[in-house]
């Protein structure tokens, strides 16, 4: 397929771990400049990988193996396959979180494995890790009960207070760092992606923000309810007057798999308007949200240009993660689907998808949104020098001088890997 003129250039690195699977979030700029990320892996015979990457000189360094640093390096078991969240930083660590990546396939879906294979134990629960940016050291904080893992996170870094929710049945749990106390609250979504669907199936939000003034959490569900996690009386009430179900966001079952329903894809908090800025990833549309006034505001359809004048969706059934507040605290960015056209015809993908994966190709764009101006541009789709593209991108991280970062899959000599990216994309101070 021809290169569209207009377009950016993405640059591929090789980290070294040759069987890496696609990633979901795992990577952050920290305070020193540098950009950490997990590679993921779904066999038996390997854990998660981290890795620092520094923008001065596109040198990469191997951190750790999650097993080792989760201290099960010694024994068999279903391994740390992943990290599917972010890393925050808190007191000069950064502080993040394991996750299984070896699934059982069961009626069409990954589920969390019930039969250990052979000569292997099962998941032992996922793990809140640190990681001192000084010293290099890590510390093992805490590992999730029942076997399970995490799926989503964040961290209200002004009193070191961890919010996450475990996979697969969606429990809440907050996590002291002062204190290392671990307190869990009780799934609020069904069985959550371990449940029957039809019945008690839910898809489990990705992403939680926290108020900076008040400490209190917030997570939607796939019915659109909003959360709040309250930390101090270690309450989980719903909010009355708020809700994520609008007729724009489109019509879904909260209880088949497939999409994520009502529940935001991807949120940040963006602190001169003292609200919170999400996207919906199967419509697309951006909206802002005031916790305090209860209110949603829908402002604008932030996909690609293309999938905008198509009217479709994007072919990744959950839509995209990769979406955040640029250097600038004002510019959110975001690595969306655009679709591909041959003779003039759009290539479709699956009608239906019983699982979080990619119904069809489609190209990566880069687009941004100037919240002050609510300007909206599409950069363009994003190409490797050899004419392919990222795909299976659900990651976002940018560096001070404004290069963009992702965990993409990569070609090369016939093999596919997972790897980091950077997107040759508009400089901070060039018009958007």
């Amino acid at each position: 397929m021809p290169i569209p003129s207009h377009s950016l250039q993405a640059k591929a690195f090789n980290s070294g771990f040759s069987i890496a699977h696609d990633s979901y979030n795992a990577i952050s700029l920290a305070s020193n400049g540098r950009i950490y990320y997990v590679l993921s892996s779904d066999q038996l015979v390997a854990a998660g990988q981290m890795f620092e990457f520094d923008p001065k000189t596109n040198q990469i360094t191997h951190l750790a193996d999650l097993n080792t640093i989760c201290g099960e390096g010694h024994f068999p078991h279903i391994p740390q396959g992943k990290s599917h969240v972010s890393f925050y930083e808190y007191d000069k660590k950064l502080y993040f979180a394991t996750h299984v990546g070896y699934y059982q396939l069961i009626d069409g879906m990954d589920r969390l494995p019930i039969e250990a294979p052979n000569n292997y134990a099962l998941y032992p629960g996922g793990h809140l890790l640190s990681y001192d940016l000084g010293s290099g050291k890590f510390e093992d904080l805490a590992i999730l009960p029942d076997g399970e893992g995490c799926v989503s996170m964040t961290m209200d870094t002004e009193r070191g207070m961890l919010f996450g929710i475990t996979w697969p049945t969606g429990k809440i749990f907050q996590f002291d760092v002062k204190h290392r106390q671990l307190h869990l609250y009780p799934s609020v979504a069904g069985l959550g992606e371990a449940g029957t669907p039809g019945h008690d199936f839910r898809s489990l939000c990705r992403s939680l923000f926290v108020h900076p003034s008040s400490g209190i959490a917030y997570f939607s569900t796939a019915e659109g309810d909003i959360y709040q996690i309250k930390p101090k009386s270690k309450q989980l009430p719903v909010l009355e007057q708020a809700h994520l179900r609008l007729d724009y966001f489109g019509q879904y079952n909260p209880t088949y798999p497939g999409s994520m329903s009502y529940n935001w894809r991807q949120i940040c908090w963006y602190e001169p308007e003292q609200v919170a800025y999400g996207v919906h990833g199967n419509s697309g549309y951006l909206f802002r949200f005031d916790p305090i006034k209860q209110q949603i505001e829908v402002l604008d359809r932030i996909t690609s240009l293309a999938s905008k004048r198509s009217g479709m969706f994007d072919q990744f059934s959950y839509g995209y993660l990769g979406f955040q507040l640029g250097p600038d605290q004002e510019t959110l960015y975001y690595l969306t689907g655009g679709p591909i056209y041959q003779d003039g015809k759009r290539l479709e993908g699956e009608k239906t998808i019983a699982k979080g994966a990619a119904k069809g190709l489609e190209y990566l764009h880069l687009v941004s949104y100037h919240i002050p101006t609510q300007e909206y541009q599409d950069h363009g789709p994003i190409f490797y020098e050899d004419g392919n593209w990222p795909q299976y991108v659900n990651s976002i991280a940018i560096d001070f001088e404004g290069k963009i970062y992702a965990l993409a899959r990569i070609s090369e000599n016939g093999q596919i890997r997972c790897d980091l990216i950077q997107i040759n994309a508009p400089q901070i101070g060039q018009k958007l």
